[in-house]
């Protein structure tokens, strides 16, 4: 297969969803159409047996969250899709945004009960951000829902999204029965007596085809057609390129308990999702098909095998082809590396990556060799953009209980900065750290990850402080006079750029109308 083929087989995307609306039962279930596990419930039992050998991260037990994406290959019927999973939890959100950053499409899960939850719209503003094509899939069709066509009025009116139904749903609650394929024109009947089923569609000549009431009594039958005449009056009709350009969404329905409505999302996924396309760099537009391989780092998560203290680096292949043993430039160095022990993330295992395209995830074990937002190629100096970090909407101190260990917080602090676990800010004035994170679980999960990964015990403590932003200047001597009139408010990050720490609102303001020749930044991108 040539490289061409092989990238255009590649479907890369993320689930993205509030909390409890089935997002982990659904990845299960695609894994399993996948073949990438052989039982329902691995993942869940995979996810307690990991947490039992590393036990280091304790909030995770105690609180039945995860709170570190992880990267699933799996190949199905000749398509090869690397599914990234996040965060449920809305505190762990940065990570979430990061990953949106390495994928070219996303599922958005609803709870058909519930509809678009305050964590869904804002994970859905960030694609949108992006352009990113979105395909819906409401869940939960087996329980008490609210009415399929105020589902799609929601979408149309909280995300100025169109909506294209693709399958439509036979009831709800105990009363469901299946859904009917609009795309092919075949009735998808659920079979509940095994929930894992890979049910095949049957396939009807439309909806005046007699043999529907062969599968459905006549009411079901007669309600099925009025409604998807309506559907089809009120709904456009599928457009790709619109679903490519960000405007429309595609809506499949289903139970991912029961298996159902799994199958047609990954028909939808490989049909419609688009392959690796184009990204863009600080010097130009890389395609995916160029015969150079390069890649950018989203993601570095520490202690993945906590045997070993290693730091993983997530690696989006941008362009080009993978191959064991080759030499790769960090651009951010200039260091030219031999990559010979590449990770390939499977449902199962991780495996040594003998080979990958352009789309897929590669994870490079190092001990902090690389950050977030740095680039990898075969020899061009390029850089790419578009990876962010996000202001802090909370702060607090941290000291170390042994006050001899401050120079070890110190490093442990930098290097969970360059991980992107929490804002890292050292004040130009005092001696104190200051961290800042999106979430308050977020102090939990560190004051835990410090004590455990580089032993020492820390206390955070409440500061006045309101809110941080990064000060950056096109005249290098104005950046210079404010800092010399604001030294009091001001500390650097781990990277050592100016950041400006507001008191309350009205601090921020007056910074902003005293100094307008400066940018006060609450996203910054990533450059390597």
């Amino acid at each position: 297969m040539t490289l061409e083929e092989e990238i255009s087989n590649r479907r890369t995307f993320a689930i993205i969803s509030h909390p409890d609306a089935g997002k982990t039962t659904l990845t299960e279930k695609l894994l399993l159409f996948g073949g990438a596990i052989q039982l329902a419930g691995e993942v869940k039992a995979r996810g307690e047996r990991r947490r039992a050998r590393s036990d280091w991260m304790k909030v995770e037990q105690e609180r039945g969250i995860s709170v570190a994406s992880s990267v699933m290959t799996y190949s199905w019927q000749d398509s090869t899709f690397n599914l990234l999973d996040t965060p449920g939890h809305e505190d762990f959100s940065e990570d979430t945004y990061r990953v949106l950053t390495a994928v070219d499409s996303a599922v958005m899960v609803l709870d058909a009960a519930k509809g678009i939850e305050a964590q869904t719209y804002k994970l859905f503003e960030v694609c949108r951000l992006r352009d990113m094509p979105v395909v819906t899939f409401i869940n939960k069709m087996d329980r008490e829902a609210l009415d399929a066509f105020d589902l799609l009025d929601e979408i149309e009116q909280k995300l100025a999204l169109d909506v294209t139904p693709a399958t439509w749903p036979i009831g709800m609650g105990r009363d469901f029965k299946g859904c009917y394929d609009l795309i092919n024109d075949r009735l998808i009947l659920m079979q509940a007596a095994d929930k894992n089923i890979r049910s095949e569609g049957i396939a009807l000549e439309g909806l005046d085809d007699p043999r529907l009431s062969e599968y459905l009594p006549q009411d079901r039958v007669d309600s099925l057609r009025e409604q998807v005449e309506m559907v089809r009056g009120l709904c456009k009709p599928f457009d790709r390129q619109a679903y490519l350009e960000g405007h429309l969404t595609p809506v499949f329905f289903g139970s991912a308990f029961n298996s159902f409505g799994v199958r047609d999302l990954l028909s939808g996924l490989r049909d419609f999702a688009p392959s690796p396309g184009a990204q863009a760099a600080v010097e130009r537009q890389v395609d995916s098909k160029e015969p150079k391989l390069s890649g950018f780092v989203f993601k570095i998560q520490a202690n993945m095998d906590p045997k070993h203290r290693d730091r993983m680096a997530f690696v989006r292949l941008v362009s080009g082809r993978f191959k064991r043993g080759m030499k790769l430039k960090h651009v951010r160095t200039g260091k030219t590396l031999s990559v010979h022990n590449a990770q390939l993330f499977l449902a199962q295992d991780r495996e040594l990556a003998e080979a990958a395209v352009a789309g897929d995830i590669i994870g490079i074990p190092n001990h902090g060799g690389y950050k977030i937002g740095d680039t990898l190629t075969e020899g061009e100096e390029i850089r790419f953009t578009g990876i962010p970090s996000f202001a802090p909407e909370l702060m607090q101190r941290v000291r170390p209980v042994d006050p001899m260990r401050a120079k070890h917080l110190a490093r442990a602090l930098e290097q969970l900065a360059e991980e992107g676990a929490a804002s890292v800010f050292k004040p130009y004035l005092g001696a104190d750290w200051i961290v800042g994170v999106v979430g308050s679980l977020q102090f939990d999960v560190l004051a835990d990850r410090i004590r455990t990964e580089f032993n020492i015990p820390v206390r955070f403590e409440p500061t006045e402080l309101y809110t941080a932003r990064w000060v950056e200047a096109s005249d290098p001597k104005v950046l210079k006079q404010f800092m010399d009139a604001n030294r009091t408010a001001l500390a650097e990050d781990h990277t050592g750029q100016p950041v400006y720490l507001a008191r309350n609102h009205w601090h921020l303001n007056k910074g902003q109308d005293d100094w307008p020749d400066l940018k006060f930044l609450k996203t910054k991108q990533e450059v390597a």
